[in-house]
């Protein structure tokens, strides 16, 4: 099988610089129409400029490739929207979206300021909610759209100093599930990449040797899988120096208490079984849980009675 993007059109955020650039430059290689989106900060959302956009798009054009730049801070609402009208009147589709714009303000949470977590909340969580609205209309209409969430090993697992960008990464991946339910009858697919690469965000946090390793292009070829037509939905595939895994989120099975045992002490002494991972299941929506519970608590109560 051969990935192309022949005739598509693609919207790649925070695409001057790094694993944007990377995602982008792949995507026209392989034929898709490419917005490059670019602010033009730097790492910690300061200052702007279209300059990387625009070396970007010129990189494409030298290769033979069209795209286009916008410097909408996704952020902002209306910036997004005009950035998808334009590629609409340009190109008349949008077929993939990859929220990859980000920023970081790194700190404990004890020195961080409320203001710098709100800001890389409306850069990370924000911004892809705004570019996801934006195209989501226009999607629905095609009966086609392939979109990619950036998360990270911060949010699901935790990093230390990082509790705002740890709570933007895990708060994207409950938009994917949920769009993956909306989307599913409109042919949307919607899955989240979770990298490692040496880029703009990690070049002081590592030694020169083990950054050679993380090289965006690694990371590129799993978005380009998230994105395609053949594509899976609601994955979330991890990618670094040439690694990939994927991630998934797992309910146990559980217990039932009935009603006189429903107490912390109960629950306490059956930790063991709470944990019990023999068991555990991939649920496909909020509602399975209560579905499960229900149907654990009645099951229980009809052997009794």
């Amino acid at each position: 099988m051969t990935i192309r993007f022949d005739g598509q059109v693609a919207i790649v955020t925070g695409a001057g610089n790094g694993l944007g650039r990377s995602h982008a430059l792949a995507l026209a290689e392989r034929g898709a129409k490419v917005v490059i989106n670019d602010l033009g900060a730097s790492r910690d959302g300061s200052g702007a400029s279209s300059d990387a956009a625009m070396e970007v798009v010129a990189l494409i054009e030298k290769n033979g490739g069209e795209a286009m730049a916008h410097g909408a801070n996704v952020a902002n609402f209306a910036e997004v929207e005009d950035m998808v009208a334009k590629t609409m009147a340009k190109w008349g589709r949008v077929d993939i979206l990859i929220n990859n714009a980000g920023i970081l303000r790194d700190k404990t949470f004890a020195k961080m300021t409320l203001d710098d977590f709100k800001l890389v909340l409306d850069v990370h969580l924000m911004g892809s909610v705004n570019c996801c609205k934006a195209v989501w209309e226009i999607m629905r209409q095609q009966n086609y759209g392939r979109i990619v969430m950036t998360t990270s090993s911060s949010g699901m697992y935790g990093n230390f100093g990082q509790s705002n960008y740890g709570a933007a990464k895990m708060a994207v991946l409950g938009l994917m599930n949920t769009l993956v339910l909306e989307g599913a009858k409109n042919n949307i697919r919607v899955n989240a990449l979770s990298p490692t690469a040496g880029t703009r965000m990690t070049e002081d946090l590592m030694p020169k040797e083990m950054l050679d390793l993380l090289t965006p292009e690694a990371v590129t070829a799993g978005a380009l899988l998230l994105c395609h037509a053949d594509s899976p939905t609601r994955q979330i595939l991890c990618a670094g120096a040439g690694g990939y895994a994927s991630t998934r989120l797992f309910e146990t099975d559980g217990i039932f208490l009935a009603a006189d045992k429903q107490t912390p002490e109960e629950i306490a002494a059956q930790w063991d079984a709470v944990n019990d991972t023999s068991n555990q299941h991939n649920l496909e929506s909020g509602g399975k849980q209560t579905e499960k519970f229900l149907t654990k608590a009645m099951s229980q109560l009809s052997a009794q009675s």
